[in-house]
């Protein structure tokens, strides 16, 4: 399917050094370094009083705490923050939240199963890769030296991000927020994150969709060792559906990454008609029992090496267990532990509301 966005903003902010680009009366649009694959991420600051609301941090390196302190010198005029409201827990919206809070004294705002995840995750550097993530990874048909990887790297998260507050205000969908004067009410969706948090203003006519919903690249939507047998996907799938029904398609969409954009009804049609061919190329090709590791080619359009493998892998997973959820394909375990998957024949296709 053909997606035709528009993308009405001539100006774009510098990334990290310190300008802004207001996208409303109040709504200021910056953007923070990241790295060489993706090279910022967009956050917001919306003024107000006594300070400025921050949705959104970037991640915790010294090039990030720079690009702040140029903001707070440059478009955001030295005037404090008085709130910071972040999307979800992935480190590159979460990982200065803690610093800025400290910093101004100002009351972290989150859904509670991001906020618990967050700190649950920071924790892992306390401890050894448990035995149940070595079993999963194996399951799906990692070699030796790809485990030995993940379990030198185990814990990584935690140095990711500035330690959260001991305290922070729970946000929950359907919620009413009141920033710069202006209601925005809480759109929560799932599948890429636990609880992640969209926020809709009905007057101005915008929507922060953090990663839940990007113009240019699909959301990552993984199965962990934590949950194996979750469904992220047909989580994801059916949370965009209830983003098309609550939320017009006039909004002027303020993504997480590349740049804002008009036809986010568009947009989640051709996210949904994407997965949905990638479903039935995943079925047809298990016509043969195949590894999690094995089905790569028909997901993704690149080559998958090792710095990716964590992430590819439980994107996979998260495509082989909708099958399985809905009737599709189902898996067996063979003598070493590894999960093969093949096609039942059974089922089918479900329609875009998922669950």
């Amino acid at each position: 399917m053909t997606t035709t966005l528009r993308y009405p903003l001539e100006a774009e902010p510098r990334t990290g050094d310190g300008s802004a680009v207001e996208v409303a009366p109040g709504v200021h649009w910056l953007r923070m370094p990241l790295f060489a694959s993706l090279p910022w991420i967009n956050v917001w600051a919306i003024a107000g009083q006594p300070g400025w609301t921050v949705i959104d941090t970037g991640l915790n390196t010294e090039a990030t705490t720079a690009a702040w302190d140029a903001a707070f010198a440059g478009a955001l005029g030295g005037a404090p923050v008085s709130r910071v409201i972040v999307t979800h827990m992935h480190p590159d919206h979460c990982g200065l939240a803690g610093w800025l809070a400290r910093r101004f004294a100002a009351r972290l705002w989150m859904t509670r199963l991001e906020y618990l995840t967050c700190r649950l995750m920071a924790a892992d550097p306390m401890r050894a890769p448990p035995a149940d993530a070595i079993d999963f990874y194996t399951a799906a048909g990692w070699d030796a030296a790809a485990i030995e990887r993940y379990t030198e790297r185990f814990g990584s998260f935690g140095q990711m991000i500035q330690p959260l507050p001991a305290s922070y205000r729970r946000i929950v969908d359907g919620e009413s927020l009141s920033i710069g004067g202006r209601e925005w009410l809480v759109v929560v969706g799932n599948g890429h994150s636990p609880e992640h948090a969209c926020l809709y203003c009905p007057e101005r006519q915008l929507l922060i969709s953090g990663d839940q919903v990007l113009p240019r690249i699909s959301s990552n939507v993984s199965v962990y060792p934590t949950e194996p047998d979750a469904d992220p996907l047909g989580d994801w799938l059916g949370s965009l559906a209830a983003i098309k029904r609550r939320v017009p398609d006039e909004v002027l969409v303020l993504p997480a990454h590349n740049s804002p954009f008009n036809g986010l009804h568009a947009r989640i049609d051709a996210l949904l008609a994407q997965h949905a061919a990638s479903l039935e190329r995943l079925e047809e090709l298990l016509a043969q029992p195949r590894r999690a590791v094995d089905v790569f080619p028909v997901l993704f359009s690149r080559p998958i090496g090792a710095g990716v493998l964590g992430m590819a892998t439980g994107e996979a997973i998260a495509h082989l267990n909708r099958l399985e959820r809905s009737g599709r394909a189902r898996r067996d375990r063979d003598a070493h532990g590894v999960w093969w998957w093949r096609r039942t024949g059974g089922g089918a296709a479900e329609p875009a509301v998922f669950r």
